[in-house]
């Protein structure tokens, strides 16, 4: 078995290609899951699709058939070229694949280095594909270090402070553009999550809200938890809405765009939309005064934001390289404890049998059994102690399976190991 990762991102994709691949409901994940899990090579599997990435996290017994396999499902299910796809994608597998998960779980791979919600994202993630029974022990491993490895950068770094969200960036780009929020109406179009980021930071930014959905109900409820004043308008006055406010920011998880340009008017003051939706919310529109950000065009803000985290940043790698080799070790050190324990098992059986022939020959009285067998045992024991001592202190050694392949081979002890096969050292990254 093989950790297998392949990753669509802002750095390897455009926006319109991250839309064609993006998975927007739970329905067309479950269906992209059970597609993928119907493969013999491919023993578990996690999707994440977020508004910059998706990613496919799978555990392999054959790494080639595997990509095959999900390059063709995924090109079925976007339409677009499998080798297109193929091309564009980065593909990490054994102990980059894991590395890679901690980078990605630590928001060290992210647009916004540092922002928050990914981590929640990819543990909601892993919550459905473990509770539909597309993954188990093996990613359950690497996803509970890889949130190990994340709460220990958001702890020993400040990666985790500041603006570190597509939300917060689109909100202070706009406050930028601004300066002076005072009286500044921002409409939020959206009730869902990053709907209610976004309105605490225009809230913080100093902006009057105002917040429409097509669940008015859910907007209205998640207005009532706020500390602060939002106006909830009918989604029916929409395109009101959109040419009496200047500055827009939408989040919905529509598969298709909800604002058209038969939607907008010409306005006579300048108009600011941020589009952080993918697929995203906006159709293709040019109008005098009214300039369109999408995800991709906040990077210059994000930038600026990477260059004063650069040293911060810096630290996190370290912590993911540390984390990432603690992670190999410890997966090495379960293949040990099986061969051990079988081992000991194997003896135990051994004088068992001895033990029974000898009382049934009249060799051993009956009653000395007990006597004879813990006499036995303790020989065993005093025999097998620094084998197996040295046996557990393999783990960390570059040649742990083929010595543990020997042992199991001199002793007749049957292979049950479900770790990794190769045992290659976690390769030391220069970040």
């Amino acid at each position: 078995m093989n950790y297998l990762s392949i990753s669509f991102t802002h750095k390897n994709t455009d926006i319109q290609t991250r839309e064609k691949i993006a998975f927007s409901n739970e329905s067309s994940v479950e269906t992209f899951l059970k597609s993928v899990k119907s493969d013999e090579s491919i023993d578990e599997v996690v999707l994440l699709s977020t508004c910059n990435r998706v990613e496919i996290i799978t555990t392999s017994s054959n790494i080639k058939k595997s990509k095959e396999k999900i390059f063709q499902i995924l090109a079925k299910y976007s339409g677009l070229d499998y080798e297109n796809l193929l091309e564009r994608a980065d593909i990490y597998d054994r102990t980059s694949a894991i590395h890679h998960l901690f980078s990605v779980a630590s928001a060290l791979d992210s647009l916004v280095i540092g922002e928050t919600q990914i981590v929640g994202q990819l543990r909601e993630a892993f919550r459905l594909s473990l509770s539909k029974g597309y993954c188990s022990k093996s990613i359950s491993k690497a996803m509970n270090y890889a949130f190990k490895c994340a709460a220990s950068v958001r702890n020993e770094t400040s990666l985790g402070t500041g603006s570190v969200s597509v939300a917060s960036t689109a909100v202070a780009k706009a406050k930028d553009i601004v300066q002076n929020t005072s009286g500044v109406k921002a409409l939020v179009i959206g009730a869902g999550e990053m709907s209610e980021l976004t309105m605490k930071h225009l809230h913080k930014a100093g902006f009057d809200i105002v917040l429409t959905s097509r669940d008015i109900k859910k907007a209205q409820m998640l207005v009532d938890t706020f500390d602060f004043e939002v106006s909830v308008e009918p989604y029916e006055n929409l395109e009101k809405l959109l040419n009496e406010i200047p500055i827009m920011i939408t989040a919905t998880a529509a598969p298709y765009p909800i604002i058209k340009e038969n939607m907008v008017r010409n306005c006579s003051f300048s108009r600011y939309w941020f589009d952080i939706a993918v697929p995203r919310d906006i159709e293709e529109i040019e109008s005098s005064n009214l300039k369109i950000y999408a995800v991709d065009d906040l990077q210059e803000i994000v930038n600026s934001n990477m260059t004063l985290r650069a040293e911060q940043a810096k630290r996190a790698y370290q912590i993911v390289n540390q984390e990432s080799e603690e992670f190999f070790k410890w997966l090495k050190s379960l293949e040990v404890e099986p061969v051990v324990k079988h081992l000991y098992t194997k003896a135990d059986d051994v004088i068992e049998k001895k033990l029974q022939n000898a009382i049934k020959k009249g060799f051993v009285k009956a009653e000395d059994e007990e006597n004879i067998k813990k006499l036995c045992q303790t020989v065993l024991n005093e025999f097998l102690h620094e084998p197996t001592t040295k046996l557990k202190k393999i783990s960390k050694d570059v040649e742990c399976d083929i010595i543990l392949g020997t042992v199991q081979s001199v002793f007749g002890l049957e292979s049950k190991s479900n770790s990794i096969q190769k045992c290659d050292q976690v390769i030391k990254f220069n970040n």
